[in-house]
């Protein structure tokens, strides 16, 4: 048997009015904090608006301002660039001069060691450590010590080179860093906010996002710091020039002055040796005249011996003769007491005349001694001169000492 059902509770007028009021507080409230929310989401649509257009505007003068840095340093980095790279060619240019420096001074040395090996040559008493030999000597210290110099002066230059070449290595490094910071930083102030760049902000976004390591006064320095290397190694190459152009200067003049001064030397010798040789063919000229007069004299004497040698024999034969005259006709008569005489006389002049010839016979052969000797020097004298003025002249001809 189904249950009655019991009707529906009514509730009191005044709780009709009590829900009525609830419900008309609840929606008003509800509809006051709605109102209070959608003012607070415009304040904050406004606001963000606001900050996102100032925070982009903040942005953009500051990409504005890098790019306005990154493009003075990229001039300054680039003017420096061009310096050293201007500075290096011309440090090569000074490089090329030396090496042909060091060049032109192998034939002065190779002429002044054969004039040198050439003169020891020379024999006799012509073998002398004369003025020419001790300029020699000295021209040889002299182009010694100038490639020495100019060796130790083209290492410098070829580090100077290196050290010009690593400046530049960094300038460029940071050049091209600064040329790609430039255009990224380029690309990000042609951005704006716009639903087609979304996805290439947030691409970019997310290939940025590792971190910046490097502060802004780092940064400055960093490039400040490669153009002070710079600026430094190009003074020093600019001082490095400076010294190898005096030093090029210097030592070429070194060499022609030593060169002028040993070819002085040479030529006083060699006139010195042409009067001794000249002076020996006038002495050996004399001495044969002599000899020849000498001869003659021998020749002479020898005739006049052979001449008394008949008139005195017959003097003999005569007292030989005489002696054999018979008792008192063997008288000491004058004809006995001249033939005495003539005989005593003819004697001692064949012995004065025998006593000439050996003293001619040794004056002539003292003459032809000095005779040798003098055609033996003249022989060491026409050595000598043919050394000095053929060889050693031929040698030196070509030499001509330029400016390096």
């Amino acid at each position: 048997m189904s249950r009655v059902m019991e009707p529906p509770q009514k509730f009191l007028h005044s709780e009709w009015k009590h829900a009525n009021r609830v419900h008309f507080g609840s929606a008003e409230a509800e509809r006051a904090r709605s109102e209070r929310l959608s003012a607070e989401c415009r304040r904050l649509i406004e606001e963000s608006e606001r900050s996102a257009k100032r925070m982009q505007q903040d942005a953009n003068k500051r990409l504005e301002h890098r790019l306005t840095d990154i493009k003075f340093w990229r001039q300054e980095l680039d003017q420096k660039l061009q310096e050293v790279v201007q500075e290096i060619e011309v440090l090569i240019t000074f490089k090329n001069r030396v090496e042909r420096a060091l060049e032109s001074c192998a034939e002065p040395l190779k002429a002044t060691l054969d004039c040198l090996d050439e003169r020891q040559k020379r024999v006799a008493i012509d073998l002398v450590n004369d003025e020419v030999e001790r300029e020699l000597l000295k021209e040889k210290d002299v182009i010694e010590g100038v490639m020495s110099l100019l060796q130790r002066t083209l290492e410098q230059i070829i580090e100077q080179i290196r050290l010009n070449r690593s400046a530049k290595y960094y300038l460029e490094k940071d050049l091209r860093d600064k040329f790609q910071a430039e255009r990224i930083d380029d690309f990000c102030s042609m951005l704006t906010s716009t639903p087609a760049s979304v996805e290439e902000q947030t691409g970019v976004a997310q290939f940025t996002a590792g971190g910046a390591t490097v502060t802004p006064e780092e940064w400055e320095s960093f490039s400040n710091t490669n153009i002070s290397k710079a600026e430094k190694e190009r003074n020093n190459s600019l001082s490095l020039r400076a010294l190898v152009e005096s030093l090029l200067e210097q030592t070429a003049a070194d060499m022609r002055r030593q060169h002028d001064a040993t070819g002085a030397a040479l030529e006083l010798r060699i006139q010195e040796t042409r009067t001794a040789k000249a002076q020996l063919e006038d002495q050996l000229n004399k001495l044969l005249v002599e000899i020849a007069n000498q001869e003659q004299n021998v020749d002479s004497l020898k005739v006049a011996i052979a001449d008394k040698e008949d008139p005195l024999k017959v003097a003999k034969t005569r007292l030989l003769a005489r002696s054999q005259r018979p008792s008192v006709e063997l008288c000491y008569d004058s004809v006995h007491t001249r033939l005495l005489s003539e005989v005593q006389e003819l004697t001692g002049h064949i012995s004065r005349l025998q006593k000439a010839l050996a003293q001619s016979d040794m004056e002539l052969k003292a003459l032809t001694r000095n005779q040798l000797a003098l055609e033996e020097e003249i022989q060491v004298k026409s050595h000598s001169l043919y050394i000095d003025e053929v060889i050693c002249s031929q040698l030196r001809q070509p030499i001509a000492i330029h400016n390096f």
